[in-house]
């Protein structure tokens, strides 16, 4: 990926941005990680304001302006209750989008995962699932979203599917209805009333000094069931470590508590049909490593699951 710099964003946009915060901006660190080209940058005004702005704009990435605006929307009516950064505001010109977001001090968790930072990490879920999310925060409904997920597998040829490690193709083949099956039933096992991040992963945690979890970049925030963002950030900690233990940690912290016994398979089923048949797209520009970021997702999501099925 090649992210943007603060002096990359046009000059007029980076003086709405200093308007907004009252002074100068004297210092921009860009901010690796992530998957988005865009800006990503923590600052500091002439007064030691800080703030993390990103910024981007169509020539840049067609989705991500889109992309940013959504998650303006949501991240300003998050409840105070939720760990997230609040938004200082926005500046938007109708082609360029930048955020301005308070900058959370900390740093993203260890991976592979440690216990004590994933044990921080369910805490923090917990304590989203438990706030009462207002009507009017424009999210998206986790089960329609988990819908068009499963449908993927219908666009998908299995004889197609490249190799993959540990015969992961073969067994695919063999059990595709199965498993289109099984993703079909995602969408009713993760409906409910509760807020979700829906794109739990370890590049999107801040990890504070004081060891709690800030959870950033929010424009796929959905309504759905209290346990989904904890079952999804299970297969970030398989992805860093395929050894690890998840059912053990699923049987471990009360986050998961009301899930269904076969819904971490429908989900897992619905996500696997998302990451794969993302993966065998073209690669979007300035953005060449996500298709391998993708399917080495569906391989981890597969694994898992055919880990269940056989189990």
């Amino acid at each position: 990926m090649t992210r943007l710099a603060w002096h990359d964003v046009p000059r007029s946009v980076r003086a709405d941005i200093e308007a907004l915060l009252g002074g100068r901006v004297v210092e921009a660190v860009s901010q690796a990680g992530g998957y988005s080209p865009g800006s990503a940058d923590r600052v500091v005004t002439a007064s030691g304001r800080r703030a993390f702005v990103k910024a981007a704009s169509p020539a840049v990435n067609l989705d991500t302006p889109g992309i940013h605006r959504r998650e303006g929307r949501i991240t300003a009516r998050l409840p105070e209750a939720v760990p997230a950064p609040r938004l200082i505001g926005a500046v938007d010109d109708g082609e360029w989008i930048a955020l301005v977001l308070e900058d959370v001090e900390g740093c993203h968790p260890s991976t592979p995962w440690q216990s004590r930072e994933l044990e921080a990490t369910f805490d923090a879920l917990q304590q989203i699932a438990a706030v009462d999310l207002p009507e009017d925060v424009p999210v998206a409904d986790a089960a329609g979203l988990l819908a068009g997920d499963a449908a993927k597998w219908d666009e998908i040829d299995a004889d197609a599917v490249p190799p993959m490690p540990r015969g992961l193709d073969t067994w695919l083949r063999a059990h595709r209805d199965g498993v289109r099956d099984a993703a079909r039933r995602a969408a009713a096992d993760a409906r409910g009333d509760r807020l979700i991040h829906y794109d739990t992963r370890a590049d999107n945690l801040l990890l504070r000094p004081d060891g709690s979890i800030v959870l950033v970049d929010w424009p796929w925030a959905a309504r759905g069931a209290g346990w989904f963002d904890a079952l999804s950030l299970l297969i970030n900690v398989r992805y860093f470590d395929a050894d690890a233990d998840v059912e053990a940690l699923i049987a471990g912290h009360r986050v998961f508590e009301g899930m269904p016994a076969a819904a971490a398979s429908h989900v897992l089923a619905a996500f696997a049909g998302m990451f794969l048949s993302s993966s065998l797209l073209p690669d979007p520009p300035r953005m060449p490593t996500l298709r391998t970021f993708q399917r080495d997702q569906a391989v981890v999501t597969l694994d898992w699951l055919r880990e269940r099925w056989e189990g």
